[in-house]
């Protein structure tokens, strides 16, 4: 008849098993897969405040980007919503080159998406600031006689626009080691309490054998 420590030895490693399998459940899913592409810097820079509007501006990635048809789409518009992207955005390995038009005026926002070298599309939007645009005023009618005329109302300045758009957050995080760094140790231990586990059922084993043969 098999004694009780037997047993509970015998069921022991069924046991630290499903123990090793529950937190591999809970440490797995925790690892991040590798990250996507992400926007690096952009010129201008993100909040930058310029004296005029550039020629074009520039985004670099953290990886080449896709070329394919359709895949980069790039929009530049200033606070009255007037388009200043020109043509269609150039890319060149790991940087995005988009050719602007116009004088812009206050807030400008750019709107992008290109499909990162994974295959996988990220998209993200910023700003930065050039001078509102100077209203020019309209002449006032000259007084021909003594009595007084009306004078044009000059018309008011576009207002800037106070919208910032936040800087792209498909920055993806470095993906963290410490899950790993947990999952071996408990590997480890596991391990040493499944030899200690087979070499004491082994000694017990043959103190049976050796009580029998007595």
């Amino acid at each position: 008849m098999i004694s009780s420590p037997d047993a509970r030895r015998r069921s022991l490693p069924a046991a630290v098993a499903a123990l090793l399998l529950a937190l591999a459940a809970v440490l797995l899913p925790g690892v991040p897969a590798s990250a996507h592409d992400e926007l690096v810097s952009s010129d201008p820079a993100a909040d930058a405040t310029l004296d005029a509007l550039p020629s074009s501006l520039t985004l670099t990635f953290s990886a080449e980007v896709l070329t394919d048809d359709g895949a980069t789409v790039i929009e530049v518009t200033d606070a009255a919503g007037t388009r200043l992207d020109e043509g269609a955005p150039v890319v060149a390995g790991t940087e995005v080159t988009q050719a602007l038009n116009g004088e812009g005026s206050g807030a400008v926002t750019v709107l992008w998406r290109v499909v990162s070298s994974d295959g996988h599309p990220i998209d993200g939007d910023f700003s930065f600031s050039v001078p509102v645009a100077a209203s020019t005023p309209t002449p006032t009618a000259s007084a021909s006689t003594s009595t007084p005329t009306p004078t044009a109302v000059e018309s008011s300045a576009p207002s800037e626009a106070a919208e910032t758009a936040a800087a792209p957050a498909e920055t993806a995080s470095a993906t963290s080691p410490l899950p790993w760094i947990l999952l071996v140790v408990a590997l480890v231990i596991v391990a040493g309490v499944l030899v200690y586990v087979f070499a004491a059922r082994g000694r017990g084993d043959a103190a049976d054998r050796g009580s029998v043969g007595r």
